[in-house]
């Protein structure tokens, strides 16, 4: 069968590489694609990105079944298009998406659903935002409503830096409709993982638990990012805590969504904050995989992926179990020089090896244009396995210096957390 899969990040060219090593599979096709998937033989680029234009070119080419990985094409409604004319994809309709595209739908989905998470107030009025500010206090969240590719999101760890990113969002307008309203809410300490879970409308299916690094720089520090790098499994999901998430946020928010009216299906992500009692709140939802979460997780994927995909489909993911590597998967981001603020373009990428049992190098914003080279702001994700995370680590670590762009931006610290668990 042949498989279309949207996007040209890291996400869609690990979503591509896992879909393709089904023996079922004839051809998958990347719209659009990057450099990474245009240089693998089981992969080919597709220069669509216009939801209509893309359900025009399922429909030619015989094509089984869609995959959607990145956030915008879901808000535009290109589940819906392609619903409408009987076509098969896997992610949430534009109704669903909005868990991501507005935060302050989630917000009061949680309220009204009594999903744990934090308290908070939406915004339009400069002035009362700053009123709230000055009254709560920092640190304090200030939080573009719509979507910002990863860049509305503040934690304010002072009054200044609060007040100054309320003035970036309302007043100057810097992330346009995106910030028009902006979410204010209590400031949650903790340390986060990632929850990602397939829904068939009904049916959930849990993925490998894993934890993302959004700082730029060691130590968490700096600023937030997409993501620099994540590992899984994450070893502060305990067996408990994986029962109480999907009881108390995962359940409710599918039982939740169908009740509102609008049955969820695709990848749904909670990014959770877990206090030191072990007890976890909700910061955000996803309706998609998260970038760079998805190639380790992806890494460790043994059951045939097309499979699991028909099954989601289909509504029967309860009748599926996976089967995962024992090993731990690491991935550590690459990024531009000058990102995440403004990443510098055209930088030449060479050394990149050929992929191994212990390491696999997906590509995110790299295109082919004579020479490979750099087109925004995370580049490459080099994931390494190993039976411990540290291996797994030594594993990424000695293939991302072979690796050569200018100005390139890496973390060295990725799994730290993992590393200073005693377990």
């Amino acid at each position: 069968m042949k498989i279309l899969v949207v996007g040209s990040g890291g996400r869609e060219h690990a979503l591509a590489w896992k879909l393709a090593q089904s023996e079922r599979v004839q051809m998958v096709y990347v719209a659009p694609g990057n450099g990474g998937t245009a240089a693998d033989a089981r992969l080919k680029n597709v220069n669509i990105s216009d939801p209509l234009a893309l359900a025009e070119f399922v429909k030619q080419e015989h094509i089984g079944l869609t995959v959607v990985g990145p956030e915008t094409p879901l808000a535009a409604g290109i589940v819906n298009i392609f619903r409408d004319q009987g076509l098969k994809i896997f992610g949430p309709t534009k109704e669903a998406a909005q868990l991501e595209s507005s935060k302050d739908f989630a917000k009061s989905f949680m309220q009204r659903h009594a999903i744990p998470t934090a308290e908070y107030q939406t915004f339009s009025d400069v002035k009362a935002a700053h009123d709230y500010i000055a009254q709560k206090g920092a640190p304090i969240v200030i939080k573009a409503d719509g979507l910002a590719a990863g860049k509305g999101v503040v934690v304010a760890m002072s009054l200044e830096e609060a007040h100054a990113a309320v003035d970036m969002m309302l007043s100057d307008n810097k992330l346009g409709d995106a910030g028009a309203r902006v979410v204010i809410e209590e400031f949650l300490a903790g340390e986060e993982a990632s929850f990602i879970v397939m829904v068939d409308g009904k049916n959930i299916l849990p993925l490998a638990t894993s934890q993302d690094h959004k700082r730029l720089l060691d130590n968490d520090q700096g600023p937030n990012t997409g993501g620099m790098g994540a590992y899984s499994p994450a070893p502060i999901v305990t067996p408990q805590l994986h029962a109480r998430v999907m009881r108390e946020i995962i359940d409710p928010t599918v039982q939740g969504m169908a009740k509102d009216g609008i049955v969820f299906t695709g990848f749904l992500y909670a990014g959770l904050m877990i206090d030191d009692h072990g007890n976890p709140k909700t910061l955000e939802f996803n309706c998609r995989m998260g970038d760079p979460e998805t190639q380790p997780i992806m890494a460790r994927l043994k059951t045939d992926l097309v499979t699991v995909m028909e099954h989601a489909v289909n509504g029967t993911l309860d009748t599926i179990e996976l089967e995962w590597d024992r090993r731990t998967a690491m991935g550590i981001v690459m990024a531009a020089a000058g990102y995440p603020d403004a990443p510098r373009k055209g930088d030449l990428i060479s050394g990149i090896p050929a992929e191994t049992v212990d390491c696999v190098t997906f590509h995110a914003s790299t295109a082919v244009d004579g020479q490979l080279k750099v087109t925004g702001g995370r580049v490459l994700c080099v994931v390494g396995l190993g039976d411990t995370v540290k291996v797994a680590q030594k594993h990424a670590y000695e293939t991302i210096e072979k690796i050569h762009f200018d100005g390139a931006q890496y973390r060295r610290d990725i799994g730290w957390r993992a590393l200073n668990k005693k377990h």
